[in-house]
């Protein structure tokens, strides 16, 4: 009695010889991009930091030129507020120093103000006991007494204004009352009533005087 040949069996003993061994499948095995966009991108990736220097280098110049500009311009400005420091202290010296000039110019302009009434009576005595013969030789000492403390008294910067004949002037003279004066022109002094005083021109006192019209 003839077996019979099994149809699945001859299928898969046929599938086995037919199909390739895992070491030929591996063999055939090769991996193909589907495009050049990989290719590309590594290509991308090599070329970056050549490419990323290139860029950087003109911004580090430029950071480098700003900064160097900056520098300049505080230099500049130091250099500006240094000299306007320099200026003011220098002002400041040299009015200190007129201070202190004026300070010693003016330093007796009090005591000279209170000297004002006595010089006063001191002419006054003179010009009453002028007339007088008994007084005469007091008179001659009282004289002398008194040009000398004028003269003192001018070593100090002291100076008498106010005389008769001379032009008004409203800057040393103050105007009490103003006559008809034939001698004089008008806007002169026609009378001096009490003499003025000035301390290294600085007027102390005005001469009170009486005004020709």
């Amino acid at each position: 009695m003839k077996h019979r040949k099994n149809p699945y069996m001859a299928y898969e003993r046929h599938k086995q010889e037919s199909a390739p061994s895992a070491q030929e499948a591996g063999e055939k095995l090769e991996y193909i991009p589907e495009d050049n966009e990989h290719a590309g991108f590594t290509a991308a990736e090599e070329a970056a930091p050549g490419s990323c220097q290139e860029e950087c280098e003109p911004e580090k110049d430029t950071a480098l030129e700003e900064a160097e500009a900056d520098s300049a311009t505080l230099q500049a400005l130091l250099k500006e507020e240094r000299l306007r420091m320099l200026a003011e202290m220098d002002n400041f010296r040299k009015r200190m120093q007129r201070e202190k000039e004026e300070q010693i110019r003016f330093a007796a302009e009090a005591v000279l103000s209170d000297l004002l009434p006595s010089l006063d009576n001191f002419e006054l005595a003179l010009s009453y006991g002028k007339d007088n013969e008994a007084c005469r030789e007091m008179l001659q000492g009282l004289e002398m007494t008194h040009k000398l403390l004028l003269d003192a008294l001018a070593a100090h910067g002291l100076e008498r204004v106010g005389k008769v004949g001379e032009e008004f002037n409203p800057e040393i003279h103050e105007a009490l009352t103003s006559q008809s004066c034939p001698d004089l022109p008008p806007g002169h002094v026609a009378q001096l009533f009490q003499p003025g005083y000035r301390l290294n021109q600085r007027l102390l006192r005005p001469a009170k005087v009486v005004v020709s019209s």
